[in-house]
């Protein structure tokens, strides 16, 4: 984001004391690559799924009242031909006032906030192994997550997840997209908590993000709360090859944020 620039101070209470085994090295590795597959599976599993995706930004004044606001309601569906498509429900005129929404926030609220690490991902991230934790009673490994180096306009996920020690697979994750784009001067991206549920039985989804952060431009701070919701997922049964839009390349996306960036 760009001042009018957006983002999420989860409560990142972190691990409790409890190890749940004296994990060695070899055990950590282990897990790593388990997890990485089963992400890589889930990420699969997710692309044959519709789903309703409401995102909501605020722009706060001291006191906690809402002065600028910006939403959009979109399902992500499939069309006649089985091509993953992106169909706006709702977006009103947005009415922020001291922050400006780039392409690179549309980004993470697209691939980056409901983060996966899949098997292909993983040369890209230095991963380190924090401890073990129960979430909401689920045991869970923790690891640190950081990028090994930042390339072209591509968006990282750099913070900590937390994997269900028995499906392998991440059910929250804390922290912050990040990529050149943060290093130039007056943008900024938040913080934000991202947490899933086991929506089939099998695989965890993203079901809701949440960024509650001040945002440091260098004229002025900007407090701005976010939610994302993923809801009514239900899977789409087809033989037909899955493609974004209209594009042929399934990694190419059709991105069109809702308000453009200033010159």
């Amino acid at each position: 984001m760009r001042p009018f620039g957006l983002i999420l101070i989860a409560a990142a209470a972190m691990f409790g004391a409890d190890v749940k085994t004296n994990l060695s090295q070899a055990d950590i590795d282990g897990i790593i690559q388990k997890f990485a597959a089963k992400e890589a599976a889930f990420s699969q599993a997710r692309d044959m799924y519709t789903y309703r995706q409401t995102a909501r930004i605020q722009e706060l004044d001291d006191a906690g009242n809402t002065t600028g606001r910006w939403e959009m309601v979109s399902d992500i569906m499939f069309d006649d031909q089985g091509h993953r498509t992106e169909h706006v429900v709702r977006s009103p005129v947005p009415t922020l006032k001291q922050i400006l929404l780039t392409p690179e926030d549309m980004e993470d609220l697209r691939s980056v906030q409901p983060f996966v690490l899949t098997t292909s991902e993983l040369p890209n991230y230095w991963i380190r192994y924090l401890g073990h934790q129960q979430v909401d009673e689920i045991g869970c490994y923790v690891f640190a997550v950081k990028p090994k180096k930042i390339e072209g306009n591509k968006r990282y996920f750099s913070g900590e997840v937390w994997v269900d020690d028995r499906d392998l697979q991440i059910v929250k994750s804390y922290g912050r997209a990040v990529g050149t784009a943060n290093r130039k001067e007056n943008n900024a991206f938040p913080k934000f908590e991202t947490y899933r549920e086991q929506i089939d039985g099998k695989y965890w989804f993203p079901t809701y993000t949440i960024a509650n952060d001040t945002l440091h431009f260098k004229e002025n701070d900007v407090r701005i709360k976010q939610t994302v919701k993923y809801e009514d997922y239900k899977q789409f049964k087809s033989s037909t090859t899955i493609t974004f839009g209209d594009v042929v390349d399934g990694n190419k996306k059709d991105e069109k944020p809702p308000v453009k960036k200033q010159p």
